[in-house]
């Protein structure tokens, strides 16, 4: 029933947006603005936002004349609003990414309520930058934008005038590139050099020096001094190790006793010049998961569970390492150049692993399927808390392919405590 609703209802928004998409496309042919008014779509949460950073350079750097907007959902906005390659910021709560129910009709009202603010825009192009997100095409139809760019996935696709076949499997960063590319080009200018690698094409995400304020009067709260050199004569140095246990999806979560077994090993096997000290990271939501690593650790740990995106990014910035389920935090440490260790399990690494310098970080993916999935990775994350038992991949993780992650990054981790630099 709800699948034949919605494919009455995107008929219909063929049918009426007909004829105002045909006015626009003829206008924008007789005069092709030297100053074009671009519009980025992009729905989801923090690491996605993240990963698609790269492009916000790429497009201003080769289209210097262009004014950028980015509509993305409330909850991801800060990884955009301080960036210098968009021009504007808009919010939209789409549906589908809210994490709560909707009413059946809900998504289509609101539809069709954006689309009459966008027309306001006078866009002369916009692209859709997650590939199966019907609704954001749909969106851009209504909205009469001439030039409308995104990938050929049905049912959006006959939505766009410019449909990308989508190279599966490809990094997201590598999609959003391709997508910004073509953009260009139909805009009038040189598409982008290739390849597409991080070194060319690196994530931003730049905290403030308040922010970098923050994390140091924290760290000092806990007699914890970062950096050579900035210690008073009462502490010494310390290099800090961050655990960020939690994420979106419960299937996605490891083992707190395999936390906690970690955390207590790497005080003792990194022999840095400075002591390790432990901090979990994690929303308030998590931090009952947190307090369950820490009384299971012999060493103390420190919890942050109030930092801001821009805080958690300087405090990650400062760590010796970062371990993580799949997670946006994870996203965060590599912009910062923080080295990483990644546990993967249900989605796909190759679509959603780090997008940094590879020696840098490692990624541990599960090679054992669940007994009800067709294959590893799955790519489904909406299990319910009755199925999570049958679908442990993530867990099947051991403490030990950690700790001999952790050995692997061990010169480079000495060589960045050694020097206080990271490469990115």
């Amino acid at each position: 029933m709800k699948r034949l609703l919605r494919t009455l209802i995107l008929l219909l928004v063929r049918l009426l947006g007909a004829p105002g998409t045909r006015s626009a496309a003829k206008s924008r042919n007789k005069t092709f603005s030297t100053n074009p008014r671009m519009l980025l779509l992009r729905p989801d949460h923090l690491g996605d936002l993240v990963l698609t950073t790269p492009i916000f350079d790429a497009l201003k750097q080769n289209a210097p004349n262009a004014h950028i907007t980015m509509m993305v959902g409330p909850w991801s906005s800060e990884i955009v609003a301080r960036h210098p390659g968009i021009d504007r910021l808009l919010a939209c709560p789409f549906p589908g990414f809210l994490r709560t129910l909707q009413k059946a009709l809900a998504p289509y009202i609101l539809l069709f309520s954006v689309a009459k603010q966008l027309r306001r825009g006078h866009y002369d192009l916009a692209i859709n930058l997650r590939p199966d997100f019907w609704w954001g095409a749909a969106l851009l139809y209504l909205a009469r934008i001439p030039c409308r760019i995104g990938y050929a996935l049905e049912p959006g696709k006959p939505f766009l005038t410019h449909a990308e076949h989508l190279q599966q499997p490809e990094h997201a960063t590598i999609s959003s590139l391709r997508l910004a590319s073509a953009a260009l080009q139909a805009s009038g200018y040189p598409p982008l050099a290739e390849p597409y690698t991080p070194e060319r094409y690196p994530l931003q995400f730049i905290p403030t020096p308040a922010e970098q304020q923050w994390v140091t009067d924290r760290l000092a709260q806990k007699g914890i001094i970062v950096g050579a050199g900035l210690a008073p004569a009462l502490y010494k140095p310390t290099s800090i190790v961050v655990i960020h246990p939690g994420t979106g999806a419960a299937v996605k979560l490891w083992r707190t006793r395999g936390w906690a077994i970690c955390a207590d090993t790497l005080t003792e096997s990194l022999t840095t010049a400075a002591p390790v000290r432990i901090i979990l990271t994690g929303s308030k939501n998590e931090q009952p998961m947190l307090e369950e690593i820490a009384r299971g650790m012999q060493s103390p740990a420190v919890l942050v569970t109030d930092a801001t995106v821009g805080q958690l990014a300087a405090l990650l910035g400062r760590a010796l390492l970062v371990l993580s389920v799949d997670s946006g935090p994870l996203h965060l440490a590599v912009a910062q150049g923080t080295p990483t260790v990644q546990l993967f399990g249900p989605t796909d690494p190759h679509i959603f692993g780090p997008w940094g310098i590879h020696e840098r970080h490692i990624v541990l993916a599960s090679r054992q399927r669940c007994p009800t999935c067709p294959a590893i990775p799955c790519g489904r994350l909406d299990f319910s808390p009755q199925e999570l038992a049958d679908h442990p991949c993530v867990r099947l993780i051991t403490e030990q392919q950690v700790l001999e992650a952790v050995d692997k990054l061990a010169p480079l981790l000495h060589r960045d405590a050694d020097t206080g630099q990271k490469t990115t």
